[in-house]
Order: C-alpha cells, then structure tokens, then sequence
C-alpha cells in the first residue's frame, strides 16, 4: 500500500485518499469549531445566569439593613458575600456613580469606571449625555491583567414603597431606581474547564480524523488500488504474450465486472491466435491443394487446346472433303443427261445426287458452326436452329442408334442473340446425352411457351435415358471444368459455356436428374414481342 504514495500523480487511489482525506479534516476543522463556540457561548450563557442569581441574592441580603439604614451591616454582608472563590467584587453605587457600599473598602467612595458596562450598559454616552439606551445590557465580559476573563453583572435597585414610606428615608417617591448592585465574578475557574474540554475535543478530532484516515485508505486500497493494480499486471502479461493469465477479482461491482470483460477478451484472443496458428500450420495444405486445382486446371486448359485444334483441323478436312462433292453431283448431273429419266441408271444417279448434296449440307452446317466468326445478334428462331442442330448430329456415328423424339409446338420463339451460340447450346446438350446412354437409345426434345412471374419464356427440353447425375454433383455442374465423364471424354467446358451463353441472355437452366434413369435440362430463354 506504501507504494502508491510514492508518485501520487500516477495512482487514482491516493489521488482519491488525499481529496476525500482534506475534504474530511476541512469538515471537521468546521465542525470542531462550530463546537467549540457553541460551548463557550453555552458557559457564558450559564455565568450569566449565575451572575444575576448571585446580584438577586446581594439585593436580598442587604435589603433589610439598607431599609433600617444599618450601614456597617451592609457593607459587613457584602464583605461576606466576596468570601466565595470566584467572587472578585460586589459594590452598590448611586445614579452619580459614587460607590456607596464595596467588599473592597478602598474603593468606596470612589467613582466607578465610566467606560465598563456600569454605565454604557445604559447611557448612549455616559462622557456626553445622559440619554438612555432602548435596550439596557446588564452584564460584561472583560480580561483582567492577568488575562483572565471577568464577568461584570449589573442591576438596579427599583424604589419600592416600603423604602420611601419608611421614616429614615429621604427619597421622593417619583425616582424609580435607587441605585445599582455591581457584581465581578471571575471566570477563570470555567476558563480552565473550557480550555480543558477544547483540548479533550481536539484530541479526539485528530483520533478521529487519523482513525477515519487510515480506515479510509485500508478501504479503498482493497476496493480501488487493488484490483486497478491486478488490471495493470493482468494487461502487462497479455502484452507479454501469456493469453492464459486470468484476473482474480470476483466481486460483484464495477471492478468485477471489468475484470470479467478482461478475462473475456483475454480467452477471446487466445482463440483468435490459436486460430491464426491453424491457419498456419494448414496453409501449406491449402497451397498444396491450389497448386493441385491449378495443375487439374492447365491440364484442362491444354485438352480444351487439342480439341480447338482438333475442331479447326475438322473443318479444314471437310472444306477439302466440300469440292470433291461437288465434283461428283456436277458429274452426275451431266451422266444423268446421258440416260432417260426412268432408267435404273439415272435412278442411280439420283440416289448419288442425293446422297452427295446429304453430304454437303452436313460439311455445310459443320463449318457454319465451327467457323470462328464475331457474334452477330439478331432475332433467331429458336425452332429453326433446334431442326439445324437435329439434322446435323443425327448423320453423325455418334448418333447413329440414337432415336429422336421431338415434339415443337407451332411457335415461332423468336429470341434476339446468335443463332451460331443457340447451336453450340443445343450442340452441347446433345452430345452430353449421347455420352450419359453410351450412344443408345432415346433423346427427347421440345419446346414451350410458359410464363414466370408474368414473363413470358420459351422452354426446350432435353430428356436422355442414361445413366444420370448423382446428388452431390448437381451443385457444381456448371463450375467450369467439371464433368462427370472419364478421363478423354469430356473437358468440363460445354455446361459451362453454355449456362454462362444462357445466363447473358436473361434465363437459366434447369436440371432433373434420376441415377439409372436418366437427366432433364430444361433451356429456358425469354422471348421478345414477336416471338410471344
């Protein structure tokens, strides 16, 4: 506890013990005083009291042998009433101020002191005037020479008519007052007890206040100092790195409440840097893993390129494989001519003819569809496209024990976009179709006119009969890359391209699929106000 008045500039608790310390010893310094002047006008007021018994009891005394006008018997009794301690001087004087009676015989005879209470008590200005006050003070406190208070207690001694009725008397009735009874108490004997009781008082203050003081530092030391002084250690060991410290207050208060938080945000940052530590300790696993995808990636990135290649070198092969066609329908046009019309050669004829314009129209689409033109939108029928696509995969080896079921209702769908990107949708769901039935069995496609949230959308259905797509793999069938297929069969491209072609569009593609019975894609595209 030493310690924090060491640098009490730095410490809120001895900051708090020294303002509520002279806060305190301010109060009772004002409250030791009040006391104190309230005893002494307490013991005034009783000497006052016991002043003007004892000047009632002198008026008494010598009243019967001022009424006999027995003057040695007066000042004998007032010489006696002086025996008591305390008792300085009692003297009965006249309205001239001439003593007439006094337990001190010197100073009989003699004029009183116009500047004491015997005469300002009632006289304005006794030196001047006779003029009276309104209200007479009949009793003084003055200090002696030896420093010693002196209570002066005066009053009068009232003309009563057994004093001027009797025979010995001389005074007219019409004065009121006769004289005045003078007494001189000492209060040095009450002095003493007050000086006393001030000195009992102010050792009880300074108890008082070093009691309070040491009581009041013991308490906020343990309320304040204490678990401010934990706080501090408790916030220099997390600084330092030790997460596990707790601090140990557990009261209920301000200070409980804090240390709690403390604590709180003490386990809060253990768990944050734990977390950090994982984090760190799998972050080679998590690079690891990234380096992984990107390998799975290039590796895709470079089939993709082979099959771009192996397209471009495709349509070349079948730019050359369009002329030589050509060749043989110009030919076979011209041996046509050679032969009547219902020979079985120009029968044959037309069989080749035929065949070889069957032959040029797929090489035709096969090139319109490879060939890396910009995209030109317009509005394109999606019907139309939908035949195109049909025609073209369905003389193709990979379609051919594949069956057709298209059902096209009687619309035109017209969409603006590139009727080139329809292709390589529908393009896309094929294939995929033929690849989930190992190349057998039955593909169903058609379209319809259906409204969503009031707009108006044009639906194609593409229903295989293959082996469908598990649960797990529905949410990431159209993450690029992904696919289904073994190892040579597929890219991971196709779904992909083509959600992004539709999503650019306005609309998306829905997906039904039951494993061991066979996938749904549902197209659906918003159509323009022709083609509603």
């Amino acid at each position: 506890m030493k310690n924090i008045f060491r640098h009490p500039e730095k410490s809120v608790a001895s900051k708090l013990i020294i303002a509520i310390g002279l806060l305190m010893i301010l109060l009772t310094l004002i409250f030791w005083y009040a006391i104190l002047i309230k005893q002494e006008k307490d013991i005034t007021s009783i000497a006052v009291r016991y002043g003007g018994s004892f000047v009632n009891f002198t008026k008494e005394s010598v009243r019967a042998s001022m009424l006999n006008f027995k003057r040695d018997e007066t000042q004998r009794m007032l010489e006696t009433l002086s025996t008591p301690q305390g008792v300085r001087r009692v003297s009965i004087y006249n309205h001239q101020g001439n003593i007439l009676f006094s337990s001190d015989k010197k100073s009989t005879g003699q004029l009183i002191d116009r500047n004491t209470v015997a005469c300002k008590g009632c006289h304005t200005d006794p030196e001047k005037s006779p003029a009276l006050q309104e209200a007479p003070r009949k009793w003084a406190v003055y200090r002696d020479e030896h420093g010693y208070r002196t209570l002066h207690v005066i009053d009068e001694i009232p003309n009563e008519p057994s004093c001027y009725t009797a025979a010995c008397h001389v005074h007219s009735p019409d004065r009121k007052v006769l004289g005045f009874v003078d007494a001189q108490l000492s209060l040095a004997f009450l002095d003493e007890a007050l000086l006393k009781q001030k000195l009992a008082i102010t050792a009880y203050v300074v108890l008082f206040v070093l009691g309070v003081s040491l009581f009041l530092g013991l308490i906020i030391y343990k309320i304040v100092s204490k678990p401010v002084s934990e706080l501090a250690q408790g916030m220099e060991k997390v600084a330092g790195g030790d997460l596990d410290y707790t601090v140990p207050i557990k009261s209920v208060d301000e200070m409980g409440v804090l240390a709690q938080t403390f604590n709180s945000m003490i386990k809060d940052l253990k768990m944050a840097r734990d977390q950090r530590e994982k984090w760190t300790q799998t972050l080679e696993e998590e690079i690891a893993k990234k380096a992984e995808e990107i390998r799975k990636t290039h590796a895709s990135l470079v089939q993709t390129e082979k099959l771009a290649s192996l397209g471009r070198m495709a349509a070349g092969v079948a730019h050359e494989i369009n002329n030589p066609l050509t060749g043989v329908v110009t030919f076979a046009h011209l041996l046509k001519k050679r032969f009547p019309a219902e020979s079985p050669e120009s029968q044959d004829l037309n069989i080749i003819i035929e065949q070889a314009d069957r032959c040029s129209k797929i090489i035709k689409n096969l090139l319109t569809f490879a060939r890396a033109t910009p995209s030109e939108k317009g509005k394109v029928s999606i019907n139309d496209v939908l035949n195109r696509t049909v025609f073209m995969v369905q003389n193709q080896v990979k379609f051919h024990h594949i069956k057709f079921d298209v059902h096209l209702e009687n619309y035109q769908f017209v969409i603006v976009g590139d009727s080139s990107q329809f292709q390589q949708i529908f393009l896309n769901m094929f294939i995929n179709a033929a690849d989930a039935m190992n190349e057998r069995g039955k593909i169903t496609v058609a379209t319809r006119r259906i409204t969503e949230n009031g707009r108006p959308y044009v639906e194609i259905e593409f229903t295989d009969e293959g082996c469908g797509i598990k649960d797990d793999d529905l949410p990431k069938l159209f993450e690029p890359f992904f696919t289904t297929k073994p190892v040579g069969k597929g890219t991971g491209l196709g779904l992909s391209v083509s959600h992004g072609i539709v999503k650019h569009l306005g609309g998306y593609i829905k997906v039904n699929s039951v494993v061991g019975k066979g996938t749904s894609f549902f197209v659906r595209l918003p159509l323009t106000e022709e083609g509603k």
